[in-house]
This record gives structure tokens, sequence and C-alpha cells, in this order.
């Protein structure tokens, strides 16, 4: 019989036949057909890529152009414009109209895809960036190549630091531990080993013989051979159930629907007005249909989708240059509404790299300065009088850890890391330490011992074996006064100070070690006390020797861990560490400027109740700390009361961050939720601006987020609801500046045609489209690029709900749209020569319709500040919009003065004393608006 396809039987997705981790290694290399000794060949790897394509989680299809196109030519507003274009080409002989709206819909179309554009590239961006490698062995050789080109039966060598590619059956376990956080929510790094087990049902946190993509290895070295890839690994499974899910539409996204109907409606019922008194007059219908299809363009907001758009992406690529990708551009509005930020600790509040603060050691308490992994730093003393040598201890943590600095980043524990970075502070030189003490044995750290061990032989340091020369001369000092002559070897300990303390029977100082009696060990447990009161996680060092009568020192490599671990007994406490994930030295000012706009933190984490509340006080985060088991106390309605009042939730499971938001969002409030791992995936789709990390999130949680911080920083976050805030108001201001265009032509009209000022038609059809063009143009979208306003964040978050156009905003407008109205009818009535009227081209026509224009360009100044006057140095901060200002000034003057132009927009040039007529009539608008803007101040 043939032999059976090896892709066929791979599959290891939930539910599948083939139970990996029940197989022994040699039925899963032979299902596999692969010798894992040399690996794969290159044409059996492209046949298998071939079969089960490219490692990677599938994205959604890109939308195609004509779609995009089709969405946007079926809105409301845009069916209206192209009937209105259609009916006014078959009306009308001519086809300036038609073709001056067929231009305004083709200009929003084309804003509105470039702008789509660019936020899909700044997501292809960073996709780019977090492209991962794998160290596979493939034809006899160990080579680097991308994670995508991984197939079920390759080879995959893993060191601590590195993010697990695919799934794999483990063949290959030397000390192994993998943090499964990410999949299976467990905080706590797995102990991993290549035995095969026995339950078939066995949950993936209870698959010790298994690794799965996206964990990452924590310490020890393995070799995983690959049973599935992409789509089929555990991760897929996860991520194929939350593709399905839907979104809501953002409260930007229907409040913007529901103004764009509210002013049709309102565009509707003037024209109908408009058109009816024309007729009353004696006006012809086809002229008086030109004239109402001019002021539908004009009031009915075409341009409101386009420049929100262009707001919005203004504000997405200053955020990704701050550090945040947005995959939607009104999700960062949704922000800007944010009431509750839920986040993560680790790595977006703190650093996310564990520091020691505190060394006790030779009977001397020291404080250590630096940061992070930096070996920028050193050990201060506390107290009066010379520092104790605490060389020993030091020597220590450096050989009893596995973690490695390369050029100041961390590979292996967060935890070792602070022990090796606290030795080289105090001046050894770790690496000649690890040459000259070779580690023969090691007793691995698991949860049930709380302790790690590693064992030395004496021989090394003495000379009697084979050793670095130079490290040896260096590290003699550092074992001065503890080589035993009878000793075989050295062993050190480290763990938790309880667990470690239990195993002393001497203490370490400076004259020597002596017996660890009642009093000494109270002392050490209250310490270590104060050390957790202060937030800061306690570790213990220790050291002891075992004579060669008990253990050879040849030998000793070949011995199990209970055999070894007979031998941890009767140590030497050399010191106790206090350590500590350091908060980010801006999260603490990034909270406070939340606090000021009315916004809440909580805090969400893994850590103990104690520890979390300690750097949750450092941070300044307010509210009750509490752990996930009160939330399973409480019912939903009691959840919902108290949620607001929680500013530390510790101890959580998945479960809880989902009962968390729910709380939260009880009220109505919005929710924004940070989350890195599957498990959080959930949580990040429920609320109502979902956060992931780009740098420790998992491709699961990027993909049901709304937003991905670049760099894991709660400030980014804050910085994004200060942008949000900043769009939400270019959104307002553009509102209110079309509005109060789009009314004041209402004004006009309706006026002129209840008395018959210009026969009812002051301003010509094209004179119409050319205020709608150059208005809804360049000057309204350099709004967007307004700045946020210094006082944005010391504002409360914006009401849920609220609407954009709320009463004092309606009245701001209508103030403005009849100031402008009453000094272009004015202008109409009073200046001098024939009285204007359709197509003819008079002074007092050309006069008006500069005015009306003008009026714009100082409305436009005025609408950039709620309060600020425009007699301020802000006025000057956004150049683009006073680049546009420049271009109307220039269009209109070349429309009046142009012979050229003239014909075609009915106009006559103007003196210089009707320029500034102009000008000064068109300026009230500003004036007015300064009275309201002073009077408002001085009531606030």
């Amino acid at each position: 019989m043939p032999e059976a396809d090896p892709i066929a039987t791979a599959d290891t997705t939930s539910g599948d036949a083939r139970s990996w981790h029940v197989l022994t290694i040699d039925e899963a290399k032979t299902a596999l057909a692969v010798d894992p000794r040399r690996g794969l060949d290159g044409p059996e790897i492209a046949r298998r890529l071939a079969d089960v394509g490219p490692n990677q989680l599938e994205q959604a299809p890109p939308t195609p152009a004509w779609r995009k196109v089709l969405a946007l030519l079926v809105e409301p507003m845009t069916l209206v414009l192209l009937a209105a274009a259609v009916v006014s080409a078959v009306v009308s002989r001519e086809l300036e109209t038609p073709i001056v709206i067929l231009v305004v819909v083709v200009f929003n179309a084309i804003l509105n895809l470039v702008q789509e554009r660019r936020a899909e590239n700044s997501l292809r961006a960073l996709q780019d960036m977090t492209v991962t490698r794998a160290t596979v062995r493939r034809d006899g050789r160990v080579e680097q190549v991308e994670a995508d080109g991984l197939v079920p039966g390759d080879v995959v060598l893993l060191e601590p630091g590195d993010v697990v590619p695919a799934d794999g059956r483990l063949i290959e376990a030397a000390g192994l531990e993998v943090q499964e956080s990410a999949l299976t929510g467990e905080s706590a790094p797995v102990s991993k080993d290549v035995s095969a087990l026995g339950d078939p049902a066995a949950s993936l946190g209870d698959r010790t013989d298994m690794a799965y993509m996206s964990t990452a290895v924590t310490r020890g070295r393995g070799a995983l051979l690959v049973t599935a890839t992409g789509m089929r690994t555990e991760i897929g499974r996860v991520a194929g159930l939350l593709s399905s899910a839907g979104r809501e539409t953002t409260p930007l996204q229907r409040q913007i629907a529901q103004l764009a109907t509210f002013l049709s409606v309102i565009a509707g019922v003037v024209i109908v007005i408009v058109f009816a008194l024309g007729l009353l007059r004696g006006g012809a219908p086809a002229d008086l249909f030109l004239t109402a299809v001019a002021l539908a363009v004009a009031t009915i907001p075409e341009g409101l989708t386009a420049v929100v758009t262009f707001t919005l992406a203004m504000g997405a690529g200053r955020l990704a240059r701050q550090g945040a990708i947005l995959k939607r551009l009104s999700s960062v509005e949704t922000l800007g509404s944010t009431q509750h930020i839920a986040t993560d600790k680790t790595g977006t509040l703190t650093l996310n790299q564990m520091t020691a603060r505190e060394l006790f050691a030779g009977q001397r308490l020291f404080e250590v300065t630096g940061e992070g992994y930096s070996t920028d730093g050193a050990l201060e003393v506390t107290g009066e009088g010379p520092a104790p040598d605490v060389r020993r201890a030091l020597l220590g943590m450096a050989l009893a850890s596995e973690a490695v600095l390369r050029d100041g980043e961390l590979v292996g524990d967060p935890t070792e890391g602070a022990l090796v970075v606290l030795a080289a502070k105090g001046g050894l030189d770790v690496d000649a330490a690890r040459r000259a003490w070779p580690r023969v044995a090691e007793i691995p750290f698991d949860s049930d011992r709380k302790y790690m061990a590693t064992f030395h032989p004496w021989a090394a340091v003495r000379g009697e074996a084979p050793a670095d020369a130079e490290a040896q001369a260096t590290l003699a000092a550092w074992a001065e006064g503890l080589v035993p002559g009878e000793s075989g070897a050295r062993l050190f300990v480290k763990g938790g100070p309880d667990v470690v303390l239990a195993r002393c029977a001497w203490l370490d100082t400076p004259t020597g070690k002596v017996p660890l009696d009642e009093a000494q060990r109270e002392r050490l447990a209250a310490l270590t006390e104060q050390i957790g009161s202060r937030g800061l996680r306690g570790m213990a060092v220790a050291a002891g020797d075992v004579p060669a009568s008990e253990i050879d020192p040849e030998a000793i490599g070949s011995l199990d861990v209970e055999d070894l671990a007979r031998h941890v007994d009767g140590l030497t406490l050399l010191a106790l560490v206090g350590i500590v994930d350091p908060p980010r030295p801006e999260a603490r000012a990034a909270i406070a400027e939340a606090r000021e706009a009315g916004i809440s933190v909580h805090m969400i984490t893994g850590d103990h109740v104690g520890t979390a509340s300690a750097i949750a006080r450092d941070l300044g985060i307010e509210g009750e700390a509490v752990s996930g088991a009160v939330l399973d106390d409480l019912d939903d309605t009691q959840l919902a009361e108290r949620a607001r009042g929680f500013g530390v939730i510790a101890r959580v499971s998945p479960e809880h961050k989902i009962r968390l938001v729910d709380g939260l969002r009880a009220d109505g409030s919005v929710v924004a939720m940070t989350g890195d791992g599957v498990n959080d995936a959930p949580a990040l789709k429920q609320a109502d601006i979902g956060i992931a990390m780009g740098i420790t999130g998992t491709e699961v949680s990027k993909g049901a987020a709304s937003m991905i911080l670049t760099d894991d920083n709660f400030a980014t976050i804050v910085a994004a609801v200060r942008e949000g805030r900043g769009i939400y108001d270019n959104v307002v201001k553009f509102v209110r500046f079309q509005i109060a265009t789009s009314w004041g032509f209402v004004l006009i009209f309706l006026v002129a045609g209840a008395i018959g000022i210009a026969g009812g038609a002051p301003f010509t059809a094209l004179q119409v489209l050319w205020v709608n063009i150059i208005m809804d143009g360049p000057p309204a979208m350099a709004l967007g690029l307004d700045r946020p306003d210094p006082g944005v964040m010391r504002r409360p978050p914006r009401a849920v709900g609220e609407r954009i156009l709320t009463g004092p905003r309606i009245l701001r407008i209508t103030l403005s749209a009849l100031v402008m109205a009453i000094g272009a009818l004015a202008v109409l009535e009073l200046a001098p020569g024939p009285e204007p009227q359709a197509d003819v081209a008079t002074t007092a026509g050309t006069l008006a319709f500069t005015t009306f224009v003008f009026s714009q360009v100082f409305n436009l100044l005025n609408v950039r500040s709620r309060e600020a006057s425009v007699f301020t140095r802000a006025t000057f901060t956004n150049r683009a919009l006073w680049l546009a200002l420049a271009a109307i000034v220039v269009l209109q003057v070349l429309v009046v003065q142009t012979p050229a132009l003239q014909g075609f927009f009915t106009t006559t040039a103007l003196t210089g004393g009707q320029w500034l007529v102009a000008v000064a009539v068109a300026s009230a608008v500003l004036w007015v608006e300064e009275a309201r803007k002073a009077v408002s101040r001085l009531r606030h």
C-alpha cells in the first residue's frame, strides 16, 4: 500500500482525530515523514508549502476599488446631487451647472478613496514591521527563515526569547518553559518535556509536550516538530471564530448620517419654497429650476463625508507618528469620547523590564539606581558607615540565572534579568563569571519547588580544570573566604524568600557566615514583608557547599533532579532583593492628564492585590483595589454599580476582563480596553475601542482591536484621546462653517424671493456653485489640520449621544448666517448702479457676491475656537489654512477682474474702493462673533 500523505494527516485543529500530544516522538516523526536530525529538504518543503499554504493567519480580503466607489455613489446625498445634475442637463441648454455638480461628486469620491487607502497602508506598514523569523533544521543545516515559510514536518529550534512560530510536538526540551498566557490566559510559564501524554482530551494548558503558535519561550531550549501552520493552528482557530463577528458603526458615523439626513430635509423644504416664490413672481421655470439645483448643491452637505474622512485621516497620520496605528479611521473619534480606560499594567503602564530596587546583603540595605535592563546605575548603601562587600551575593545572582543581556535587550526570564543587571551594576563581569564557574547541573524552577539551583565545580576556580585564565584571576577575589578545602561543588539557589529561607541555616555577613537563629529569621521575615508592602517582588539568593564525599563533581551532571534536590539544604543566605517592573516615566503624567479630562483609568493585572495597589499609588491611579475573586461574588447589577469605583483589578482571568467591560458600559459609558493575548480578544472586541499591543500583542489580539500601539505605551493612549477630541472639534468646526454658509444662502434667497430683491434671484447658479466649491475644498479641509486646542483635555468627555448640532451651536451658526445674509442683502440694495437681475452683470450683484465670499473667509477664522479670540497667536498656527485663504482671495479677484471669467460667472470689475467696502461689510461676521466670545468668556 502507498504510504499515507503526512500533510493530509497533520491537521491539529480542535476536533481532529489525530491528537499529537498522545503520540511518542517516534510516532510523530513517522506520521510527518521526517528525520528530525536532518529536517526536510528543499523539494519536500516546496511541495508541502504548496499543499498547506503559507504559515499566516488569514486576513480579510481587501475591498475592491469599484465596490468602494459604488458605496460612495449610493449614499443619499450623492444620489440627490447626481439626480440634480441629470435633470439640470435635460432642462437647461447649458452644461456648466451639471458639470460643476459632477466635479463636486467626483472630488468627494476621490478624496474618500485616497484617505481610506492611507489608513490601509499604515496598517500594512505595521504588519511588515512584525515579520517573525524562525531557526530551523533543514537538509542537515541550521538556518533562519521567515516564519510564514514553515510547513508541517519542519524542525524548529527554540531558545529563550523566541516566539513559537507554529503548533508542534516537542522532540527536545532542556529546562524548557513557555509563556502561554497569549493562548490560555495562564500567567505563569509552563514547564515542558517530551513525554507523551495519556489523555487525548487534555486541555491546551495541560499539553506539556506541545508548543503553540504565538506563545513565548522564557527559559531553556528545545526542538519543535511542526504539526500545524496558519489557520490550522489553535490560534488560527480562534482567529477564524473572531473573523465572523460584525462591528457596529461608531458614534461619529451615526451622528454624521443623522446630520446629513436632517440638513437634506431642510434643503428640500427651502428649495421648494424658493421655487414657489419664484413662480409667484413670474419667473421662468427653467431658470428657477437651475437656481434651485444650485441652492441644493450649496445646502446639501455633500462635502461632509469627504471632509470628515480627511480630518480623521490627518489625525490618524499624527497618531501613527506617535506610535498608534488605526485600523479604522473613525476609531480615533471614538477614543475622543472615552470615559473609561481599562488597561494592562505590564508593558503598558510599566516598562516591562523587571528592575531591582532594593538589596539586603552583608547585613545592610542598599538602594539600587537605574531603570530597566540598562546597566547604568549603582548600589547605594543606606545609613551610616562603609558599604560591606556584597560580591559573593552578586556572584550567586549571576550564576543562578540563565538570562542574557544582548546590546541592552534581555533574552530570558525578566526576573532573572533584574538579578543579572543588579550583578553588573555591582561591578561583576557576568560573562566572565559564567565562563570561570561553568554549570555542570541544575534544578530548574517549577511551581512546586519555587526555586532554581545551579551546581558548579570548585576545581575550575582553583585552576584544576581548563577555564578562561583571565576570568579566573578576576573571579578569584569574588570567591575569597568561601572556598572550602574539602568541597567538591558549590550550589547557588534563588527563589521566593520563604522557600529559600526555609532551606538556610547560615547568614552571610562581612565577617563570615553566622548561624541563622530565630531572631535573625524574624528580622528577615519582617524585611521581606516590608519589601512586599512597597509593591516589590521579593527574591532570595543563597549558596551551599557539597563535599566531594557526598557528590562526585565529575558525575554530578548525570544525576536527576531528585538526587540533586537532596543537597539543597543547610544553605547560606547571601541576599534578599526587591524587584519591580518600574512605571513608565510618562505614565504618571498621562494618567494625571486623563483624570483632568474626566477619564477614569482602571489597571488590570495578574499581580497580587498588594503589589498592584503599590504600583497604582505610584502612578496616581485612584479607586478601590480588588481581586478577580471579588468580581466573581458580584452579579451583573452589583458589578455595574461598583465598576466605576475600581481602580485596580488584580489576579484577573479573561472572563473578568469581559465582565469589567460590560460593567463599565452598563450606564452607556464609552470604554477603551487594552490587551495583548488571544484571551484578551473577546474583551477587545466587546469594548467600544479595543487597543492591542504592537510589540507583545498576538496576531489575534491585533485582529480584534481597532487600534494598535507600536510602543505598548499608555501615554500613547492618552495622546490618542487628545487627538480624538481634537478631531471631533475639527469636524464640528467644519459643520459650523459649512452650515453657516448654507443657511446664509438660504436666508438670502428666502428674503430676496419674499420682498423682491434682485428679482428673487440675487446670485446665479454658477455663483452659488462657485462659493460651494471653494469653501468645501481646501479651506474647509485645512480645518482638519488644526491641532487639538490646548484646553481640550481640561474638558469632561463628550456626553454619549450628544448631537453635533447642539442648541448653542445652532444659535451660533444662525447668528453668523444672519449677519452674512444681512451684509449681502444690504450691499444689493445700497450699491450704486442698476438693480441686479439674473444673467446680467452688475456692480451691485458682483459686490454682493464678493462680500458673501469674503464673509466665509472671516467666518473660517471664527469657527477655529469656541471661546478664544481670533486675535491671538494660535490663529497663525495652521499654515495650510492661511494658504487656503490666500488662494480664495486670489481666485475671487480673478473671477471678478478677469474678462474671460466675467462672462462665465456673470461679474463685472470692481474699483479699489468697492473692494474695501466688500471687505469691511464681510468683516461684520468677525466682529459680531468676537463680541459673543467675549461675553461667553466673562460668563465662564
